[in-house]
């Protein structure tokens, strides 16, 4: 068992590199199967999930060759199996792209329900919903989904609820099916239009990814390209909050800041300083945090994967600070960790209630899931004393080197190896 050992107290400064978005490249990666031809995909990050994603490929027959720190060739052709393997599938959530790759690329697909992600039921019925309107029938047995076409056809897809990943999954099954698919509703996140962009770069023909509204028409084959993944948002706004929780000043490279516009407007409300550059942001804090209050939206609002950051520096703001959570029910998880740290935070259903205290204290602590993890670690670098952070597989499912990149702009953070702790068996328990 791995965790972190972060000792607190240190300001942030020097500069930092974000790496390319998490969110993007488990969608992208699954799409090269559309590929008639190999592709080269850069800015890869390297976090578990998209290695599982690199596994899934090379164990379905793809031929994956690492060609740089952070770049991969991928040989689609070779693929022959339209089922992703079970053990390999179920560890993450984004496994269910590979559904709309299979089906686009075989007009069949098998794949085990997603897992990987404690943040409660993530329901797939909108991903269904769009296959069967393409043409496909599906059913699920003993843990797999199984969607067979005689052939996709172009067709409109109205999401009951704004999703991301059904409306990337609809995207990949549509590419290829005849004639025209309507997406309405659709999600508009910056990592749909990165998987847009890669696919019209194969040669898709794909129209208003960014808007509520994507229209695809489709195409008989799919092209090789060479292509980098945007920069993590997410990435660079837990760096964002990690400067500021320690009133530190940096410069974080490799960013789009227009992708960090919600992020930023509340952060300069909090009291933190941010100058934008073309590819880079400023940030650093002079004065004192403030409170403020937030809600989680859809984008261009104010992304759930940061509330879990964003609240813990308001733990160490002046004043009662709002935090009202409309995406996912279990956000709040990682309250009663922090709580173990000196935080004064109260939650009654989809609202948390944050008492600044200005200071967090170290504490044995444990992950619960990848955003709660990046919450504890800013918790930990602002605390007094030295915080254990456990479970910390959920943290590098998402974040690229998160040690090594704080290491450089002065933390003291260590990655530590303990033996896992012995299972204790019941009283009336038998042994062999």
């Amino acid at each position: 068992m791995d965790k972190f050992i972060i000792k607190g107290g240190r300001r942030l400064t020097g500069e930092v590199t974000i790496s390319g978005a998490k969110n993007a490249a488990v969608a992208i990666l699954p799409a090269v199967i559309l590929s008639d031809e190999p592709c080269i995909i850069e800015n890869v990050p390297s976090i578990s999930d998209v290695n599982i994603c690199l596994r899934i490929l090379t164990e379905m027959g793809a031929e994956v060759a690492n060609i740089g720190k952070d770049a991969y060739r991928i040989d689609p052709t070779t693929i022959e199996n339209f089922c992703v393997p079970y053990e390999t599938a179920r560890k993450m959530r984004a496994s269910y792209y590979f559904l709309g790759a299979l089906l686009g690329k075989f007009n069949k697909a098998r794949v085990s329900m997603p897992g990987g992600c404690p943040l409660g039921d993530r329901p797939i019925d909108q991903h269904l919903k769009a296959f069967a309107a393409l043409g496909a029938k599906y059913t699920l047995s003993q843990g797999m989904i199984d969607l067979k076409a005689d052939k996709l056809r172009g067709s409109q897809i109205f999401f009951d609820v704004v999703t991301v990943g059904a409306t990337m999954n609809a995207m990949l099954a549509a590419v290829k099916a005849e004639g025209l698919t309507i997406i309405e509703n659709a999600a508009k996140e910056p990592h749909i239009v990165d998987l847009a962009n890669f696919l019209n770069s194969m040669g898709a023909n794909i129209m208003g990814a960014g808007t509520d509204v994507i229209k695809i028409r489709g195409v008989d084959k799919l092209r090789g390209c060479t292509y980098a993944v945007i920069p993590d948002q997410i990435e660079a706004g837990t760096f964002m909050a990690a400067i500021a929780a320690t009133k530190g000043d940096a410069v974080i490279k490799n960013v789009i800041p227009k992708h960090l516009e919600s992020i930023t407007k509340k952060m300069e409300k909090i009291g933190v300083n941010i100058e934008q550059f073309d590819d880079s942001i400023h940030v650093w804090v002079d004065g004192p945090l403030v409170k403020a209050n937030i809600k989680t939206a859809p984008h261009p609002g104010f992304p759930t994967d940061m509330q879990s950051q964003i609240a813990t520096l308001l733990t160490l703001a002046e004043g009662t600070s709002i935090i009202t959570e409309n995406i996912w029910e279990q956000r709040f998880r990682y309250v009663d960790e922090l709580r173990r740290m000196g935080a004064d935070i109260t939650v009654n259903g989809k609202v948390a209630l944050i008492e600044g205290t200005g200071k967090l204290m170290g504490a044995p602590v444990k992950a619960c899931d990848l955003r709660a993890g990046a919450a504890l670690i800013i918790a930990g670098l602002a605390a007094s004393g030295v915080t254990e952070i456990e479970d910390i597989f959920h943290i590098e499912r998402g974040y690229d080197c998160m040690e090594g990149k704080l290491r450089a702009l002065g933390a003291d953070i260590e990655k530590i190896s303990v033996p896992d702790k012995p299972q204790i068996k019941s009283a009336d328990s038998k042994t062999a």
